[in-house]
């Protein structure tokens, strides 16, 4: 340590420091003036200590937030001003001189470490300002932790560290890309990488066996609180002579270790995490990247009212949720969930309750006998189109007990399932279902190969163009193309997807074909992708992948609602970095070395 400017951090002084002549520097926080006494908090990186002066000169031209050095004496705090929120707090240093290190702060726009009720645009704006608060070090400390465990564990595994470029060229990988002007070739364009999906490939056929780096990627799509616009990092690795199955195992060994040492003591889904197909999570869950902690289940109630009086789900496919002692809520319960059913885009949203027996009821024809219990009816506005025959095999389907509403989702075949995860999710909110003391995970596998694109009216890719068919060349050949499987999957946890991966395909031929139903002819993926199509023709071995997303782990770890607050120096949500005025003009000159010129 730097005697020049301190002895100790100002989270380090102890009882047995007592007596002692220390010397600090930091932050100057809170003034208070105990008649003549003068109490400040001095903070650095460390922690703080409270400092005590008897001469008021020596803080002239010391404002809050200067920075200042101070030597002095380490003295026990008296027993009735002995702080227990401090690690310093049984002690405080008793000022005989003061630098002051910095020319004196100027007004604040906010409070340091009070801006969670700042306006976003202000703390971005002051962004130094926002991260000296302990919420944020914290945040950014725990950053640092989590990408050095995460390189320990990597490299512990055996897999190489390379950097792959960061000017490219562009790639259609489903967003925009940054483009960067070329100053030496007139009318060309570098591209920064939406992924370093092309070079990690290539590195399998360089003869690299693992590789991982903690990748920088830039998209240039809309924010949300889960994504930031611009950049991100994403921990990215592949394996060559691997399976599907070698990669999950790496990840789940990686994500339970990771969730594990820095979840706070939460509970982590015990390895081998689930895997889920597909299509089971659609059914079961209504989403791709389900929640597991919600323990609200879907079911298929299509064939069930195909003969049922109710014309409404006649011809189209129906879904149910049980959801257990939701018929205890209040009215207004139900209207809420009406009105956002309505707000997602459903006409309605019926349901049935097991209630106990009302003398009002009898005769509305919105009642009929719950079968296990004289005591208890079942009540809705469905009820009287269902026979006695089908209100017990909905009762028996659902195991529907007193206090429990099943609710009814039926909608176009496009839509229905997600309408359903919605409700789903909505009511683990609202009936406070979703358990917030663990940590799920899972892997959701077994993804379509293809999806018909409505837009274009043809097929398109679903979800990773480089996937390998399941059943390869054969599949491709014979099989409906929205029936085909890819070896592709998913990485969830808590509803968030974590990472994409998947089994590559490294066969020129298969890749020709794949991309082919897609709509893409063979001159069209060599012009876009020669790179990696020709050095498949070089003996290339099977490889595959998987690339968490860094800024999403931690914001699931910190349990921060806004992936910026884990990012030292965001963009906001338009895309904008306040605090250094990007993007910006630039001159003439600049604009003509690159040969653009911006049109009006």
């Amino acid at each position: 340590m730097n005697e020049q400017y301190r002895t100790h951090t100002c989270g380090e002084l102890r009882t047995e420091h007592i007596g002692q002549q220390a010397a600090l520097s930091g932050w100057a926080g809170t003034f208070r003036n105990h008649g003549g006494v003068i109490f400040v908090d001095l903070r650095d990186a460390f922690g703080t200590t409270q400092l005590v002066l008897h001469d008021e000169a020596l803080l002239r031209g010391v404002t809050r937030e200067t920075v200042i050095y101070v030597r002095g004496a380490v003295v026990a705090r008296a027993e009735d001003t002995v702080n227990p929120k401090l690690a310093t707090g049984l002690v405080e240093l008793h000022v005989q001189s003061l630098v002051r290190l910095s020319a004196p702060c100027v007004p604040l726009p906010f409070e340091v470490g009070a801006s969670e009720n700042v306006r976003e645009d202000v703390r971005l704006k002051y962004r130094f300002l926002d991260l000296r608060g302990e919420r944020m070090q914290r945040n950014l400390q725990l950053r640092a932790a989590l990408l050095q465990r995460l390189r320990e564990h990597m490299q512990r595994f055996g897999f190489l560290e390379v950097s792959t470029p960061i000017l490219t060229a562009s790639s259609p990988e489903g967003a925009r890309d940054y483009i960067v002007p070329s100053r030496k070739h007139k009318g060309a364009f570098y591209a920064l990488p939406q992924s370093p999906q092309l070079f990690k490939q290539l590195l399998m056929v360089s003869g690299v066996d693992r590789y991982y780096q903690i990748a920088p990627c830039f998209r240039d799509e809309d924010a949300r609180n889960d994504r930031c616009p611009g950049e991100f990092y994403q921990l990215d690795y592949e394996l060559a002579f691997a399976s599907q199955e070698d990669v999950l195992r790496v990840t789940e060994e990686l994500l339970h270790d990771v969730f594990t040492t820095f979840g706070g003591g939460k509970a982590v889904t015990p390895l081998p995490f689930p895997r889920i197909p597909y299509r089971e999570a659609m059914a079961l869950y209504g989403s791709d990247k389900p929640d597991l902690r919600n323990p609200l289940r879907i079911g298929d109630l299509t064939e069930f009212f195909a003969d049922a009086a109710f014309k409404p789900f006649q011809g189209k496919p129906v879904r149910g949720i049980n959801a257990p002692g939701c018929a205890q809520q209040p009215k207004s319960f139900f209207e809420q969930m009406l009105q956002f059913a309505t707000s997602i885009g459903m006409k309605g949203l019926g349901y049935i309750s097991v209630v106990p027996c009302a003398e009002e009821d009898t005769g509305s024809g919105n009642t009929a006998p719950y079968p296990h219990d004289d005591a208890y009816s079942l009540k809705g506005p469905i009820v009287k189109f269902l026979d006695s025959a089908k209100q017990a095999a909905l009762c028996a389907q659902f195991n529907l007990q007193p206090g429990d509403t099943v609710f009814f989702i039926s909608d176009r075949p496009s839509a229905v399932d997600k309408l359903a995860g919605q409700i789903r999710s909505e009511l683990g909110n609202r009936l406070e279902l979703t358990d917030q003391s663990r940590f799920e995970l899972c892997f959701i596998t077994d993804f379509p190969m293809y999806e018909w694109d409505e837009t274009a009216r043809r097929v398109g890719f679903n979800h990773n163009p480089f996937s390998m068919p399941q059943g390869g060349m054969d599949a491709l050949l014979t099989q409906d193309p929205l029936e085909i499987l890819a070896y592709q999957f998913d990485a969830v946890v808590n509803g968030v997807e974590l990472s994409s991966g998947a089994v590559r395909n490294h066969d020129p031929e298969i890749m020709i074909k794949a991309f082919e139903i897609a709509g893409y002819p063979q001159e069209e993926l060599e012009r876009r992708f020669g790179a990696m199509f020709d050095a498949f023709h070089y003996g290339a071995p099977p490889h595959a992948g998987m690339a968490p997303g860094v800024d999403r782990m931690l914001m699931l770890l910190l349990e921060e609602d806004s992936i910026r607050d884990v990012v030292a120096f965001p963009m906001n949500g338009n895309a904008q970095d306040l605090l250094m005025g990007a993007p910006g003009e630039v001159t003439e000159s600049q604009l003509r070395e690159v040969h653009i010129k911006v049109r009006s």
